[in-house]
């Protein structure tokens, strides 16, 4: 247990609280070593039947990884330190994955970059009236990261695209809808299915039992044109096939594409054509090649630097338009990374 997570037995579960409501509950190094901590503690503890992750307050489950303190890193050229941080909330996320009793995300808030590392791999995953997912990462010359190259292409039709191209936001009853979320449970409701839980019930049936229904989202709504259009083999044809539809809502979609990184939405474009044949471990060997490059790159820096420290909200793209961006530069980007591929613990090999 540390203050900025909370880890601790309650009746037959696991509780982990993710306590940094001041901050949105981003993730730290200590928080990845923590949750990671109980996690061993409780596999083999035959009183724990199920671990339950929340975030403290009622914005946020998790707004994402402390980017501020990465760009910090980067700056001063301490590339070691960032790298450790990824690499530790990467195994964590396998970690999550593959856990072998129910791991029961209750997300009614934020929830966007790190902290969908910490949630969407659950094996329960219970959308929350205040349910806002996102991805938007490719807006500060980043990408799709902690298993985005896993789970965002197996949504419906090519919507996991879109999310990683745009940045959307996603509702519960478009997570619902979409394959993100498992289940929707009303925030009256959440603290009695948590107790029910602690008391040992079974998790399908608490959740069978609180499931309602969500007002239907807008990304749903928009599918058809949402599948016409990121079926695109190139951010180009994406460009122009949006530019064809001529909807209000593809000229919106055009609009956000383009205030992102060029190398960013070229990056995220490769990771959703190749993420559906990937298991989780060869995506997240994946995101860790991109970052190691990322991080030394230029667009990750200029991009905090235009939202988050300077907030002119007028990033300096390098390049500026898609259309130079080379082939050549997104394969170094993805290319293995040989002695210092991902490892995982217990594994004989990366």
């Amino acid at each position: 247990m540390n203050d900025e997570v909370i880890c601790e037995r309650r009746g037959a579960v696991g509780h982990i609280l993710l306590n940094r409501p001041q901050a949105l509950n981003a993730l730290t190094t200590g928080m990845v070593r923590g949750i990671s901590a109980a996690l061993d503690a409780w596999e083999n503890d035959p009183a724990i039947s199920c671990v339950v992750a929340q975030g403290a307050g009622e914005k946020a489950f998790c707004a994402g990884g402390d980017i501020r303190l990465l760009y910090e890193q980067g700056m001063a050229g301490d590339h070691k330190a960032q790298i450790d941080f990824w690499r530790e909330e990467y195994i964590l996320n396998r970690r999550i994955k593959l856990y072998p009793k129910p791991y029961v995300a209750i997300i009614d808030g934020i929830v966007m970059g790190g902290g969908v590392g910490v949630s969407e791999h659950g094996s329960h995953r219970i959308a929350g009236d205040g349910f806002a997912f996102a991805m938007p990462e490719v807006g500060i010359g980043f990408f799709p990261d902690v298993g985005a190259t896993y789970f965002l292409p197996r949504l419906a039709g090519k919507t996991g695209t879109y999310l990683a191209l745009t940045g959307a936001r996603a509702k519960a009853g478009d997570a619902v809808a979409l394959g993100l979320a498992d289940a929707h449970v009303s925030r009256d409701d959440i603290a009695p299915f948590v107790q029910a839980l602690t008391a040992g019930e079974a998790v399908d049936a608490a959740v069978a039992r609180f499931a309602t229904d969500a007002p239907t989202g807008p990304i749903v709504a928009h599918r058809a044109t949402i599948d016409a259009a990121f079926s695109g083999a190139a951010v180009a044809e994406i460009f122009a096939r949006l530019a064809r539809d001529g909807s209000p809502f593809a000229a919106e979609t055009a609009r956000a594409m383009a205030a992102k990184s060029p190398t960013s939405l070229a990056v995220a474009l490769r990771q959703m054509q190749i993420g559906g044949s990937l298991d989780m471990a060869e995506a997240m060997r994946v995101e860790f090649r991109i970052v190691s490059r990322i991080c030394r790159g230029r667009d990750f820096y200029e991009g905090v630097r235009a939202t988050i420290i300077d907030k002119d909200q007028s990033p300096a793209w390098s390049p500026a338009r898609i259309e130079d961006v080379s082939e050549a530069e997104i394969g170094r980007i993805f290319a293995p990374l040989g002695k210092e591929e991902l490892a995982f613990p217990g594994s004989d090999s990366p």
